[in-house]
């Protein structure tokens, strides 16, 4: 991608149910927001209008007939009006066959252009799987189907990001019983090289990687539990020589108070699975975390949180974890090419 332009950024509302529209429309009402990057918007035009509605707040648009040939222009978002197959009215603060299926095909739309680099990245309101599987999604989640759509079949997973903590995990969406079984060198190390690629896509050149261990107090020297002496430090090992800086394994229990103020010691923290980085996390900052769909081709950002369908058609959604979204996926779209 050409330096001499800003990043272009596909957009989809995520479920109309939920807060998605909401928050889409606060983050386009910024003007700074605007200037960071080109939009593409891939919407339903009442969807989008709602969004607005809700939010108290309007920003400026270029309507779209064709996705053919584009003409981004600065500050000024272009909207595409699509719904795809989905007919009839959204059903509201509820899971539907409707919500999800104008989910995937608004998707599908902006994984085809950024696939075929018209736009850079994808950022998307936040999706409810239950929608998703009524619609008729197969797969345990959307990074899933994503890789699929991408015909991708390399290494990939899920990052969470709150400001400029990134953490990944070896094991994911699979009950804890069965992780020290999924667990590997191979695994540790490629969750490892996952998360570093996408810290130097980022635009950070030379990342700092901690790593979990499993047990409690890392197994105490193999008292409760072999996984750090046998599979996590001989990955990290493994990783060291690839010239990737990681360093552990460390105690879940502490490791996550070595990323905190400005002397921290980690730019990224490799967990064994899911709850061991998300509860910290959340903990840290529920309302500014970001997840990004790590290790596809293309870059793609979510605010972490849900569609909040308690809170949907208030006005009271927190835009702050879409903004966060947003700016990590400009700085990823930048880096294509």
């Amino acid at each position: 991608m050409s330096n001499a332009r800003l990043p272009r950024i596909a957009m989809v509302l995520g479920d109309p149910a939920g807060i998605g529209p909401e928050l889409i429309a606060r983050l386009l009402a910024e003007p700074e927001v605007r200037r960071q990057a080109q939009v593409l918007l891939i919407a339903d035009e009442a969807e989008l209008r709602k969004g607005m509605q809700i939010a108290g707040c309007e920003f400026p648009y270029r309507s779209v007939e064709s996705l053919d040939r584009l003409d981004f222009i600065d500050e000024v978002p272009l909207f595409y009006n699509f719904r795809g197959a989905a007919e009839g009215s959204f059903p509201r603060s509820e899971a539907s066959v409707l919500g999800g299926r104008y989910c995937l095909d608004t998707l599908e739309v902006a994984l085809r252009l950024t696939a075929a680099g018209t736009t850079d990245a994808i950022l998307f309101g936040p999706l409810n799987k239950t929608s998703l599987h009524m619609a008729g999604m197969a797969h345990s989640d959307e990074l899933h189907w994503f890789a699929e759509y991408l015909d991708f079949h390399g290494p990939f997973c899920e990052f969470n990001v709150l400001d400029n903590l990134w953490t990944s995990r070896v094991t994911s969406h699979v009950a804890l019983a069965d992780v020290p079984g999924l667990m590997s060198q191979d695994r540790v190390v490629e969750a490892i090289r996952l998360i570093d690629t996408a810290l130097k896509r980022s635009g950070l050149e030379k990342p700092r990687i901690g790593v979990c261990g499993l047990n409690p107090h890392n197994g105490d020297n193999g008292s409760f539990g072999r996984e750090e002496l046998d599979i996590i430090g001989p990955a990290v090992r493994r990783a060291q020589d690839q010239d990737i800086d990681a360093d552990g394994p460390y105690p879940a229990d502490t490791i996550f108070l070595k990323v905190q103020g400005d002397t921290r010691a980690f730019d990224a923290v490799v967990t064994m699975y899911h709850d061991q980085g998300q509860i910290a996390i959340k903990l840290m900052g529920f309302s500014r975390g970001v997840t990004v769909q790590g290790g596809l081709p293309i870059p793609i950002t979510t605010p972490a949180h849900g569609t909040a369908f308690d809170i949907a058609g208030q006005g009271k959604a927190n835009v702050g974890a879409t903004r966060q979204a947003f700016e990590i996926a400009c700085r990823m779209g930048s880096k294509r090419g």
